[in-house]
């Protein structure tokens, strides 16, 4: 008695069955190639006719579909894998044909990015080209030779003579010819070499007439300055002659005073260079000497009573301020931190354990941060506008500390 198998068992092999079936199917039958259309008009297309190759960069990618005669045109329509974008400004040729293959289209050229050509794109007569037909050079060469014949330029022997005159000049000058052809091929290898160079010259000569076309009456105003300085030097030419003349003479004078007085000269030049390097280290103390003196002879002269020749002032030197904090405060300007004296130190502890106002030198020692005042001068230094210093208004002039008196 034959076994039987389950119900669910025979229905699962039915559907593998249906299943391997279908696969098989779809294998056996290709999917269909999605395809672009375009339409090509071209002058002439002999050897294109339905089933010629479509062509980029000699890989088939179409065909032609149909070939038809428009008007003195011919309409050319053409199919191709739409998996190859052609370049919007594309444009098709007719290829002649090789050794191996027939004549096809060309689609020129490949695609590198940008716009393509939408499907169902149509390209001019003036975005196509053919070749040159054999029977075309043929007419076009004897159309030449007439032209050079009896019938056209040598009618009265003019060819020639030319042709004469020519074997006449170069008659023993191969040697010379052949030197000229040699120099001559040498140059263009030479050119051909530094052609970069040469680009770049004739780009930086194109920006340099670019620039002076845009600054055209620039130029133009630079040229009747120049013309008028020359009118003027060519009516002074007498005066500036004897210039020159008076000025070579005082050349030589200076070259022989330089030869006699070298070491002196020297000497005043090592000096000068010591002057300005003192010069140059007490910048800031003549940049404070020049601000400050116009106003401290300011008030000077207002201090002074022309009546009884006297200044109404009450001099102060050290200041409202400790003289060893005034003494300290100018030995840090004057002289490296490691040469202070030890008691600088000692004193700017204790003024900073006190809560006393500290200059800032002795802050400076201490390595606190300076005290940003309106003048930069330490608390309780003349002109700080603080408790304790000359001049409410932090003026440090004479007026400043006069006007802070009461």
């Amino acid at each position: 008695m034959a076994r039987r198998f389950p119900r669910w068992l025979r229905l699962a092999t039915a559907v593998a069955v249906v299943v391997a079936v279908a696969a098989v199917v779809a294998l056996a039958v290709p999917s269909p190639v999605r395809t672009r259309r375009l339409v090509a008009h071209f002058a002439s297309t002999v050897g294109i006719h339905e089933g010629s190759d479509v062509r980029v960069l000699g890989v088939r990618i179409g065909e032609v579909v149909s070939v038809r005669p428009q008007g003195r045109t011919v309409r050319v329509e053409l199919r191709y894998d739409a998996g190859y974008p052609i370049p919007a400004d594309a444009v098709a040729a007719v290829i002649p044909p090789s050794v191996v293959s027939d004549r096809y289209v060309q689609l020129l050229p490949p695609y590198t990015g940008g716009a393509a050509l939408p499907d169902g794109a149509d390209l001019p007569v003036q975005r196509t080209a053919v070749p040159l037909e054999l029977d075309e050079i043929y007419r076009a060469l004897d159309d030449f030779t007439k032209a050079l014949g009896p019938g056209g330029a040598n009618r009265n022997g003019a060819l020639s003579n030319l042709v004469a005159t020519g074997a006449a000049n170069l008659d023993g000058n191969g040697q010379n010819l052949a030197a000229t052809l040699d120099g001559l091929a040498k140059t263009l290898g030479t050119l051909a070499d530094g052609r970069d160079d040469l680009t770049g010259s004739i780009a930086d000569l194109q920006k340099f007439v670019t620039a002076l076309a845009e600054s055209d009456q620039s130029v133009r105003l630079f040229n009747q300055q120049l013309a008028t300085t020359s009118e003027q030097l060519a009516g002074e030419s007498d005066d500036l002659a004897t210039t020159l003349r008076n000025l070579a003479t005082a050349l030589a004078d200076i070259t022989g005073f330089i030869k006699d007085n070298r070491e002196q000269l020297k000497s005043n030049v090592d000096g000068l260079t010591d002057v300005t390097g003192i010069l140059v280290r007490q910048q800031q103390a003549i940049i404070s000497v020049l601000n400050v003196a116009p106003l401290a002879l300011s008030n000077l002269n207002l201090a002074y009573n022309a009546r009884s020749g006297t200044l109404d002032t009450r001099d102060d030197a050290m200041g409202p301020y400790d003289p060893a904090s005034y003494v300290c405060s100018l030995t840090v300007d004057l002289v490296p931190l490691n040469q202070v004296p030890k008691e600088c130190f000692a004193l700017a502890q204790s003024l900073n354990a006190s809560r006393l106002p500290l200059p800032n030198q002795l802050r400076k020692l201490l390595g606190l941060p300076p005290t940003p005042t309106p003048g930069g001068n330490p608390p309780g230094a003349p002109g700080t506008g603080v408790p304790g210093a000359p001049g409410p208004s932090g003026d440090p002039t004479l007026g400043g500390i006069l006007g802070g008196l009461p």
